[in-house]
């Protein structure tokens, strides 16, 4: 025990600067030399040299503290060092006993700031204020229970909101600061948590709950980031924690009723239509797209639980089915499109950018869909030369006098000019898309068509070439033969010498394949207005690293029936004529199947779809207080929201998708089909090259795996990105799991999985590849593949959707007419006016806006966009030190990424990385500037 001499106390003084007055100071005299500390009513840290002890350092929870100098205040004791000993019990006790205050900072935003359309709540809410319906909070401790009931954390007496009367927000601010007093009893310890009532007429949005100086802990933060609705829309007062981070069986006893409680009132109970002030995440099938009360055009097959139609599951909205088909979903009036059900946090964070994609979508839906349908029906108003499609970005063309009069009736001036970019009169003008900024003509070579499965919009399709003639998976009792009719003959001379059998073993010949995906619904998409073909493309790896095509084989199905097999004609590339002429046709028929695929599959399947059942899951069943919450939250950021619009406006019956993708009607059913072959762990990136035949696993490969076309930019630049978030996972999930019984008794983690398998992706619940959630490695991979999926996969087959296909005839999304065939009319068209031929097969001029607008709109970044390796409160969303370190390091590393993908692009050696039209690959830069960028990698499926 350490004996102190020579103390002597000496008068009280302030401390200039800390605002903290002390109750008394004790001067130590030691070795000849005075020291003065104090003690202080406030939780202070001390440290004190004295006879015979080196130091020492300590903290009492609710007790005076000795200190040095004001900078030891605040600061966390390190472990293990013991508590001051030797001041005086009865002063302590006294102290102990003494009234103290707690002061704290409440960050809200006012629903006015949010919405221009309901400024009377900020009135009625100053109302509510007057006649003593305020806001108030309780702290809950996480350190003691009742006596009574043990398991029943201390609550603290209620602090109301200060000066909300006299706190104006003007219309252009943001966060309102609210001072809020809390009266502290010892006897609650630390708080862990805090309870919000709103008795006000309106709701808010609140930031964050700080309070200061909690005696022994200093700076307490609570990062809220939710709505907060009248009290009378909550069956209990909402509850908010602090930012620290427990697995379930390292919750603080106090702490645990409430981390249940909250879980089971964002689960509901599967009952009524949901309100927008409800927090229910819950599960339902895609059953609200077809609108049977339009007429039987408009039906559409409910989508999940069934074998024929599997699908992933979305989120519950409880509306009741149509009254002329009950298992269908009825749909909302055009004019309530917003309000569709989504949990009130997973709504946009800004109303404009709500407004700006929801009006853009309406535009779209309602006023050019009518006079989309005539055309459907009759002679198409086509685009006479390519002259015509250039005045789109050069000067804008004439809309149709009412359609733009219906526009400016209807949509606010603002959003007018944002969306459409008129000049006042009614000329439409869009940007110019980076394929054809520097080169007007370069997207017709065969260079460019074939650089764009490595480098373009979908480069995750092709995959190598292992048996010749390509063979099909499909069903030959059902479809027939439906192996490949190109031969050696076809191929063999464009190889420079090489058999077709060398190339194969020596992986030089690759193939870009759409035959059987899309070959069962062939023949009733062409019983549309589509007429098209499916496609299998064949390349060559030329020794400079750029992919050659070789052949074109465009099939249809046998006009006696599928089971006869299909009736298919090989293209092969010709320099000038006619042959030419019909090779520039077989490549964008190719497009055709690219561009709908793309939109339908790799776009929304593989990303919006796929990922709503993680974000359903992840509120479910896990504790905003649970680690793999708080690593995964961020990437699940708007993905509700813009799914459920989509459900509204863009994948419904007659929806913008509909009208601007080849499958037309048969588009989500398609998407459908191409579930039965979703596996999660090839979602991978690795796992997803490795099964394309695109890369072998190489341990002395930086990433594990070795890429058979080495100027591969989308895997090149993929894979950095994947290794870094798989760094960042390893580091953040070995911090809270050291080993895998940890992972393997983490309750609320396993109940995660379980149902994520067993109800999001319910109708995949029965397959052998779901990781089994047992160990560090199985956590640490799953989590990388989310992250993956909601971040960088979105963003490369995203973003690049109005820089490659904005110019349409480079990526055309549907076509009219068949090939022209030799004899005909459209055939001597095609050698006289090659450009008017192909404008006839693949434009229709408000088809073609339409599209253009709407991947125009897909592909632009919101000025709130947060991007991977950032988020909404960087330094405050975990209290857990290492974390943080972690995720700087991660934002460190994906610098570095950016820069070394900068530098690639400018490598000349590299030609796959810009390619005839001179644009460079920037999809997988992780950062961007808001707007149309052709670059960005957002954290999660935000647009």
């Amino acid at each position: 025990m350490f004996q102190p001499t020579d103390l002597s106390l000496s008068p009280m003084k302030s401390l200039a600067g800390t605002g903290v007055r002390p109750i008394l100071t004790i001067k130590d005299t030691i070795n000849g030399r005075d020291r003065f500390a104090s003690v202080h009513s406030r939780p202070i840290f001390f440290t004190m040299k004295c006879h015979g002890v080196s130091s020492m350092t300590g903290s009492a929870r609710t007790r005076p503290r000795i200190i040095t100098s004001t900078a030891e205040m605040g600061r966390t004791p390190p472990r293990g060092v013991p508590a001051a000993k030797g001041a005086s019990s009865s002063f302590m006790a006294e102290t102990e006993n003494r009234a103290t205050k707690i002061k704290g900072t409440v960050v809200l935003m006012k629903k006015n700031v949010l919405d221009f359309n309901d400024l009377h709540a900020s009135v009625l809410d100053r109302v509510h204020e007057l006649l003593g319906k305020r806001v108030s909070l309780q702290l809950i401790s996480a350190d003691n229970c009742e006596p009574e009931n043990g398991s029943q954390a201390k609550v603290g007496e209620p602090a109301h909101l200060e000066d909300w009367i006299t706190t104006i927000t003007p219309l252009t601010a943001g966060e309102s600061a609210f001072k809020v007093t809390f009266d502290w009893d010892h006897k609650i310890g630390a708080p862990g948590a805090l309870t919000i009532r709103n008795n006000h007429h309106s709701e808010f949005y609140l930031k964050s709950v700080t309070l200061e100086d909690v005696p022994g802990h200093g700076r307490i933060l609570f990062v809220c980031n939710s709505w907060v609705y009248p009290a009378d829309k909550y069956k209990k007062d909402r509850v908010f924690f602090t930012n620290k981070t427990y697995l379930p069986s390292e919750t603080p006893l106090p702490l645990l009723k409430y981390r249940r409680e909250e879980l089971v009132s964002l689960r509901g109970n599967g009952k009524g239509e949901l309100q927008e002030w409800d927090r229910v995440y819950d599960y339902a099938y895609y059953n609200d797209l077809g609108n049977p009360s339009r007429g039987p055009e408009y039906e559409r097959p409910v989508l999940g639980g069934s074998s024929d139609y599997p699908y992933p599951r979305r989120g519950r909205t409880g509306r009741p089915p149509t009254s002329i088909d009950p298992n269908t979903e009825s749909r909302l009036n055009p004019l309530e499109i917003l309000k569709v059900y989504v949990p009130r946090d997973e709504r946009f964070d800004h109303l404009k950018m709500s407004d700006v994609v929801a009006y853009a979508l309406k535009i779209i839906v309602q006023f050019l869909g009518p006079e989309l349908e005539a055309p459907f029906n009759s002679t198409p108003y086509d685009f006479d030369s390519l002259e015509d499609v250039l005045k789109l970005y050069d000067g804008g063309i004439e809309l149709p006098k009412g359609l733009l009069e219906n526009i400016r009736e209807n949509i606010p001036l603002e959003t007018l000019k944002e969306i459409f970019r008129t000049d006042g009169q009614r000329l439409l003008k869009f940007p110019v898309p980076q394929v054809i900024k520097d080169n007007r003509s370069a997207w017709r070579t065969d260079e460019e068509f074939a650089r764009e499965m490595l480098a373009g919009v979908d480069p995750i399709i092709i995959r190598c070439l292992q048996e010749f003639p390509p063979l099909s998976q499909l069903d030959s009792k059902i479809y027939g033969d439906q192996t490949s009719s190109i031969t050696k003959e076809h191929i063999e001379k464009y190889l420079n010498g090489v058999t077709i059998d060398e190339a194969i073993k020596n992986n030089k010949l690759f193939i870009l394949d759409h035959h059987d995906a899309l070959m069962p619904y062939l023949r009733r998409i062409n019983q549309t207005s589509t007429k098209t073909y499916v496609s299998r493309t064949i390349l060559f790896l030329k020794e400079d690293g750029t992919l050659k095509p070789l052949a074109i084989e465009l099939s249809l199905p046998h006009p006696k029936g599928d089971q006869f097999g299909a009736i298919s004609k090989v293209y092969t590339p010709a320099e000038e004529g006619a042959e030419n002429c019909i090779w520039q046709l077989a490549k964008a028929y190719v497009a055709v199947n690219d561009s709908g695929y793309h939109q339908l599959v790799s776009h929304w399947l593989h990303t919006h779809a796929a990922i709503e059942p993680f974000v359903i899951a992840t509120n479910r069943q896990l504790s905003v207080l649970h680690p793999i919450y708080k690593l995964l939250h961020p990437h699940f950021r708007d993905t509700m929201n813009i799914n459920a619009l989509a459900r509204q406006i863009l994948v419904n019956a007659g929806g913008s998708l509909e009208w601007t993708v080849f499958p037309r009607k048969y588009s989500m059913e398609l998407s459908s089909v191409a579930y039965k072959n979703w596996v999660f762990p090839e979602q991978a990136l690795p796992a997803d090259l490795i099964k394309r035949g695109m890369a072998v696993k190489d341990a002395n490969s930086p990433h594990g795996v070795r890429l058979l076309i080495e100027d591969y930019p989308y895997a090149v630049d993929g894979l950095e990105i994947w290794s870094a978030i798989k760094q960042w996972v390893e580091d953040y999930c070995s911090f809270y799991y050291k080993t895998d019984e940890m992972v393997k008794n983490d309750s609320e983690l396993q109940s995660w999985w379980k149902e994520l398998r067993e109800e999001g992706h319910g109708d995949k619940k029965d397959e052998p590849w779901w990781p089994k959630m047992q160990t560090r490695e199985e956590l640490i991979e799953t989590c990388t593949t989310i992250i993956w999926i909601a971040s960088a996969l979105h963003a490369a087959i995203n973003f690049g959707q109005y820089p490659y296909g904005g110019f349409p005839l480079n990526r055309p999304a549907m076509s009219f007419y068949f090939m022209p065939e030799e004899g005909t009319p459209d055939y001597k068209e095609l050698k006289t006016d090659p450009d008017k031929a192909y404008l006839k097969i693949f434009t229709f001029q408000l088809s073609t806006i339409l599209g253009m607008a709407l991947i125009e709109i897909l592909s632009m970044h919101s000025s709130d966009e947060i991007y991977l390796g950032n988020r909404d409160s960087p330094d405050q969303w975990t209290s857990d030190t290492k974390p943080l370190e972690a995720f700087k390091r991660f934002g460190k590393k994906l610098a570095e990424i950016e820069d070394r993908i900068r530098r690639r692009n400018k490598d000349e050696k590299l030609q796959n990385r810009v390619g005839p039209v001179k644009m460079p690959y920037t999809l997988l830069y992780p950062s961007s500037k808001e707007g149309l960028t052709g670059q960005g990698i957002p954290n999660s499926v935000s647009i």
